[in-house]
């Protein structure tokens, strides 16, 4: 008997009359709010404007979040697609299922889209958000408590966490996984940020450093869970992914300090209102033409009253003689008055 652990809630969904709250989505929300936060001051501080790591962050999330699903769905097929198993609960994501993996390669794509409408960067943007990326994973862990899943091999140790009978799960005390992974992601975090100040990282470095410090902790937080998983001669599918991700990000790491070492002195060029705001650039545009043809017609009026012109005579002889006339006697008196003198 355990003197000590940590207690699961009764239930992951509070209903507000006839609307559910759920545990898991606040933890996912909350998460996103922290990452945003964050990247955003890191963003002001490496020189860009307030509200861009947002801007971008509304297509980043969306593809994030159907990326996470699409992974765990493919990779846990049989827990969908199975022998009595409902297909339609691959849409029930507030039920708890999503894949890290997939959320950041599909969710990179999305931000890719949002740093193209904005003229940046990628690279630099993900530094920016990298250490706020492993606070929002530590926050969304804690949808795993919620929902009763993802724990590890059973323990009475003080900490470990209580699982009440239930659907694919035997009551019991386990190794809380969830809590294991939520305190390395804070550490990934301090990582990131201390590095980032110690050596000046850009250009993708910082966040390639959050990609292998997360990868380390979930190869062996992936040894402990018990939860139903694919095998790759004897090794859990998430663990051969930690595995080949490290490699990648660590190649990245040293490839990108050889070949682009600093930091992008500009993370965010100030393109101005004009260049921005495709109204107001026509109306420049507009505005310019117009100053032309008028810059244009007060050179041929110009033109045409200087008698110096040989087009504007014919037009007005006239007045081109009498200019002439009266200037011949002054220009010839000149020299006279000067003998005089």
């Amino acid at each position: 008997m355990n003197l000590a652990y940590i207690p699961s809630p009764s239930t992951g969904v509070v209903h507000l009359g006839p609307i559910p709250l759920r545990g898991y989505a606040f933890c996912i929300i909350i998460g996103v709010f922290v990452a945003v936060w964050l990247g955003n001051k890191r963003w002001i501080a490496r020189g860009g404007k307030p509200g861009t790591v947002a801007d971008i962050a509304v297509w980043a999330v969306p593809f994030g979040l159907v990326g996470g699903r699409l992974y765990h769905v493919i990779t846990d097929y049989q827990l969908y697609f199975g022998e009595g198993r409902n297909w339609v609960d691959a849409f029930k994501i507030w039920e708890g299922g999503l894949g890290i993996w997939g959320a950041i390669a599909l969710g990179a794509v999305g931000a890719w889209i949002g740093c193209r409408l904005r003229g940046i960067p990628l690279p630099a943007w993900a530094d920016a958000l990298a250490p706020g990326i492993a606070l929002a994973q530590a926050c969304g862990r804690w949808g795993n408590w919620f929902n009763q899943e993802l724990y590890g091999r059973a323990t009475d140790l003080p900490w470990a966490v209580e699982i009440s009978d239930g659907p694919n799960r035997v009551a019991g005390t386990y190794h809380p996984t969830f809590l294991y992974e939520s305190l390395w992601c804070l550490g990934v975090a301090a990582l990131v940020i201390w590095a980032d100040r110690r050596f000046k990282l850009g250009h993708g470095r910082a966040f390639a450093l959050y990609v292998a410090a997360y990868c380390v902790g979930r190869g062996w937080i992936e040894y402990m869970r018990v939860d139903e998983a694919h095998h790759i001669l004897g090794v859990r599918l998430n663990v051969w992914t930690s595995i080949v991700v490290f490699i990648l990000a660590v190649v990245y790491l040293v490839l990108s300090a050889k070949l682009r070492p600093g930091r992008e002195e500009v993370v965010e060029p100030d393109r101005g209102p004009a260049a921005s705001d495709p109204a107001t650039k026509d109306g420049a545009q507009d505005g310019a033409q117009q100053d032309g043809a008028e810059d244009g017609a007060e050179d041929g009026a110009a033109a045409a009253k200087d008698p110096a012109d040989g087009e504007s005579g014919p037009k007005n002889e006239a007045g081109a003689g009498d200019a002439t006339e009266d200037a011949v006697p002054a220009d010839s008196e000149a020299p006279k008055t000067a003998k005089k003198l």
